[in-house]
Parts: structure tokens; sequence; C-alpha cells
């Protein structure tokens, strides 16, 4: 059976709580890098950055809509300034004339009904635009909101890395004053089971929290002083304290 002097023994104790703020604060890592909250934001901007390029291409695509609508009032409207300085002149047959007349009726009523397409599409443009300016003030704002997070849950993980980083460097330097032997089975154990120490206190294994029955406990109590002891459910070292049973 290994063996450790029992005032060594204590001092895994210490360890212990060493080891076992650095698995809080790995764990606190973990859980400030899977945020939730930046998970719905993610997915939240994802879903208003889809919208908000939906609502730029309807705006690009009544954009162009609205130049060929303005072109052909242009068109129409040069071929009528063509046809009344034609018909002003008063050149030509009588009969051309007359036809001339009857063309520009009919290319004033075209110009009419183009000119309310126009203002039909521009007036769908501009609402098109605000949808697109508030669709944008949405991706704004769930932006602004990621930033605050963002910059709140880095500032917590360099908070947590140096302090982190204070207990590996306390954690080194203790297990460099521990006994060699007793040191590599703590390690083996916190490896394999989690915890590496417990104490055992009035029958109690705090590394279980259960207590122990009466054959283990006999079997502790025949063990000498200096040998290094196992609890029987969690597998962690007990360090027996002094009033262990």
């Amino acid at each position: 059976m290994a063996k450790a002097a029992p005032a060594e023994q204590l001092k895994l104790l210490e360890l212990q709580g060493l080891d076992a703020r650095l698995k809080s604060l790995f764990n606190r890592r973990r859980s400030l890098e899977s945020d939730p909250r930046i998970t719905d934001l993610e997915a939240a901007l994802a879903v208003a950055n889809g919208e908000l390029g939906a609502a730029k291409m309807a705006v690009h695509d009544a954009e162009l809509e609205l130049k060929r609508s303005e072109a052909d009032v242009e068109q129409v409207a040069a071929r009528i300034e063509r046809d009344e300085a034609r018909l002003n002149s008063g050149t030509g047959l009588s009969k051309d004339l007359v036809a001339l007349q009857k063309d520009l009726v009919s290319l004033n009523k075209r110009r009419s009904d183009l000119e309310d397409v126009e203002l039909e599409v521009l007036e769908r443009l501009d609402t098109l635009r605000l949808r697109q300016a508030t669709q944008q003030q949405i991706v704004d704002d769930i932006q602004g909101s990621f930033g605050v997070i963002r910059a709140e849950l880095d500032e917590q993980l360099a908070e947590n890395g140096a302090e982190a980083t204070t207990v590996r460097g306390a954690r080194a330097e203790f297990a460099d004053g521990l006994d060699a032997g007793m040191l590599a089975i703590y390690e083996k154990t916190l490896g394999k089971r989690g915890v590496g120490a417990a104490r055992l206190f009035h029958g109690t294994s705090e590394g279980s929290g259960m207590q122990l029955s009466p054959g283990d406990l006999a079997e502790i109590k025949a063990a000498a002083e200096d040998d290094i002891v196992f609890c029987p459910d969690s597998g962690c070292i007990l360090v027996r304290s002094a009033d262990w049973a």
C-alpha cells in the first residue's frame, strides 16, 4: 500500500481546493463561451440580415422599374413635342395634319397612362425604401446588442483567464513541495475520478458525500496512519481528519 505522512496527506486537501477552483473556472469559461444570448442573437441577426437583403433587392428592382417607366414617359413626351412642332408649323397635306392631331390625342393618353404607372412605382418605391430602413434599424439594433454582450463576455473571459493563470501558478508552486510519490497517486486519481482527494469526516467521505459502511470504516481503522486509503464509492484519496471516525 502506498504511504505518505499524515501531515503530508493533509496537504492534498489544499491541492484539491486549488484543482476544484481551476475546474470551476474552466466550467465558467465554457459557460461564457456558449452564452445562449450570443446564440440567440446570431440566429436573430441571420434572419434580420436575410430580410434586409430581400428588402434591398425589392428596392433595387423597383428603382430599375422606375427608370424604365421614366424612360417610357420621356420617349412619349419627346414624340409629342416633335408632332406638336410639325402640327404648329402647318406644313404638309391637310389629311396628314388631321392624322397627326389624332396621333397626338393618342400619344397624350399614352403619356397620361405612363405617368400614372410612374407615380404608382414611385409610391411603391417609397414604401419599399421605408421598409428597408426599418429592417436596417432592426439589424443595427441586434448588432448593437451583440456588441454590448460580446464586450461583457470578453471582459469576464479576461478576468477568468487571469484568475486561472494565478491559480495554476499557485498550484504548481504548491505541488512542487509535496511528496512526489503521493503527488503521482493524486494526479492519477484526479485524472481518472475527477476528484483527487477528499476529507473523511465523522465516517463520511466528502468525495462521495456518502457515509462509509462499518466494514469500510473498519478497514480504514486497521490501516496505518501513513497508509494512503481510498473512498470505496468515489475512488478518491481519503484524507483522515483528526476525528475522522
